[in-house]
């Protein structure tokens, strides 16, 4: 993978990534549920290595890869949390948030593979099976809070 590539493609989905996986820690120290908040903290884990893995393909290919958010992440969060907490069921909204934001996380992956060369997109591939696994987490999660 080159420079221009690994800053064009891969940076923006570690910043994602990264505001991703802060959110997921937070909803984790913030949900009521016990066993919500073991999943949450799972699915934060496994982001995390998926961050860890694209940021060192980035590294292999000569770039250098993001290691920060982004501030309007924490500047939403901060207003979600806000909105989370006044609420009456707030793990609902934090799942519904986080469902949101993970299977945007999880379409930006599959439009950069697809937008790939074979050689590159490799890479970004391997990570896919982890990230289709949180989304069915969130998804199944999802589907229990609406009901």
């Amino acid at each position: 993978m080159t420079t221009i590539l690994a800053g064009t493609i891969c940076n923006p989905l570690i910043r994602r990534g990264i505001d991703l996986c802060r959110l997921y820690r937070r909803a984790a120290s913030a949900v009521n549920e016990p066993g919500l908040r073991a999943v949450l903290e799972e699915d934060a884990q496994t982001l995390a290595a998926v961050i860890a893995d694209v940021q060192h393909e980035v590294e292999q290919a000569g770039g250098e890869p993001r290691t920060r958010g982004s501030w309007r992440a924490a500047l939403r969060w901060r207003l979600f949390e806000t909105m989370a907490h006044a609420g009456t069921r707030r793990d609902s909204t934090w799942i519904r948030e986080l469902a949101q934001d993970e299977a945007a996380l999880l379409r930006a992956f599959e439009r950069a593979i697809a937008g790939l060369p074979e050689a590159f997109a490799k890479g970004l591939r391997r990570q896919l099976p982890r990230l289709r696994g949180i989304h069915l987490d969130m998804h199944d999660l999802a589907s229990h809070a609406r009901s």
